[in-house]
């Protein structure tokens, strides 16, 4: 009876993932519009349209370790592995693909010529064999959470193996999975093996159906994020500029419909703060000049660091318009708080503040890092606030007690020291494959 059933779950998961491709090929052409909509704010999206269709010149050398992160979170992510894997496997070649314009450019930022990068292939049968065939990998690793049925399966099919590293599945995630749960299943069954950040996480895969067997719980790579002695060298330079008595509030990786809320609580607590100084970074590029626009509407003297304007004791709000430098602002600033959660979407990753040593502030929406936002709230390290009240109240308390500061940013940094050894665990799987 159990081979029967997984005959027709098999079938069923055949079916759906057939399904899968028509509707792709069906919606393709919007897609591609989607790409030339994006592509009027951030022209970048205009460029490059091949490699979406996997017509890439091969990467150089024939033994390549495959590396997809998707965007600029799983790129700083995926950084230490692929510090780790360039030093002890030098013979091989390393490509790593994103699917955004930004994380192509950290990538270049990060690593320069030591890795080849190309856009990952549209999930499309033709575009994915051919960007097998091309590039022939020998190891396939896929950060986070990216299941593509059809990548997944041209992987098995050629017995590359495939690892799902800092691995990561949110309850929401698992909810629109369960509802094509055969295809879920057999796309998981195409991996290799799962490098799980959480036992929560782990369960989740399980629930979906991937084979307890493959999943290792190894902890999250972002806890392995090492300080440059560079990096605070540049932040005591910018800070200067901005002015080293002011005190300074971050406001990181802010989405649509939470900057008004955030200047809001800035109104409010310059009546405290008269000098202090919001830097306000947008997660998205396409936002950068709304949002000083939205700045500027309100009043407020802004300065856009691109325009490498200075930055006087009559300057509001600081909007940083550049990528790859939110580990440089962190360091220079006094308070972070976390964005894209004050808004639904689902926050983003307190860890870099607290490596930092500077105290973090999160709102109610964390679905994407609970476990994480839980280790600092336990750990006395962050706060999480429910609205902007009380995160006005928690911005005030930390700007006017430089003790408490230094106390809670002292408890983050411990936090981040106590979890490393995911890098040690992922490099122990990956070891096994080359």
């Amino acid at each position: 009876m159990r081979a029967q059933g997984t005959g027709i779950a098999g079938r069923r998961a055949v079916l759906l993932r057939k399904l899968y491709t028509f509707l792709l090929y069906l919606f393709a052409p919007l897609v591609l519009l989607r790409l030339a909509w994006r592509g009027l704010r951030t022209p970048d999206y205009w460029r490059r349209w091949p490699e979406r269709f996997a017509f890439i010149e091969p990467p150089l050398g024939k033994r390549v370790i495959w590396i997809h992160a998707v965007s600029v979170g799983e790129v700083q992510a995926a950084a230490p592995l692929v510090r780790a894997l360039l030093e002890r496997y030098p013979e091989h070649s390393l490509l790593v693909t994103t699917v955004t314009p930004t994380g192509s450019a950290r990538v270049t930022a990060l690593f320069g010529e030591e890795v080849a990068h190309v856009y990952a292939p549209y999930d499309l049968p033709g575009a994915v064999a051919r960007f097998c065939g091309r590039v022939q990998p020998q190891l396939a690793i896929v950060m986070e959470t990216e299941l593509w049925p059809n990548l997944f399966h041209h992987c098995k099919h050629r017995a590359v193996p495939l690892l799902l590293v800092n691995a990561r599945l949110s309850a929401r995630s698992v909810a629109g999975y369960r509802r094509v749960r055969s295809l879920a299943a057999e796309t998981l069954a195409a991996v290799t093996e799962i490098a799980a950040q959480s036992e929560s996480d782990a369960r989740r895969f399980e629930s979906l159906g991937a084979n307890p067997s493959t999943i290792t719980m190894t902890g999250n790579l972002k806890f392995e994020q090492r300080i440059p002695p560079s990096l605070l060298e540049r932040a005591e330079v910018l800070r200067r500029d901005w002015g080293a008595a002011r005190a300074v509030w971050i406001a990181a990786s802010t989405h649509e419909g939470e900057d008004e809320l955030l200047l809001d609580v800035y109104r409010q607590l310059r009546k405290q703060f008269n000098h202090c100084l919001l830097v306000m970074v947008p997660r998205h590029p396409e936002r950068f000049e709304a949002v000083a626009a939205l700045c500027r509407q309100r009043g407020y003297s802004t300065v856009m660091r691109s325009d490498h304007a200075v930055c006087t004791a009559e300057t509001h709000v600081y909007v940083a318009d550049t990528m790859g430098e939110l580990p440089l602002l962190y360091a220079a600033s006094d308070v972070a708080f976390v964005g894209g959660s004050l808004v639904e979407h689902g926050g983003h990753n307190l860890l870099e503040p607290a490596a930092l040593g500077i105290p973090v502030i999160t709102g109610p929406h964390v679905f994407n890092f609970i476990e994480i936002c839980e280790l600092l709230v336990s750990a006395g390290a962050a706060v999480q606030v429910a609205d902007s009240d009380e995160l006005l109240q928690t911005v005030s308390r930390w700007l006017g007690d430089a003790n408490e500061r230094h106390r809670v940013g002292q408890l983050g940094r411990q936090v981040v020291e106590k979890n490393r050894g995911a890098l040690q665990a992922v490099m122990a799987i990956i070891d096994r494959y080359l």
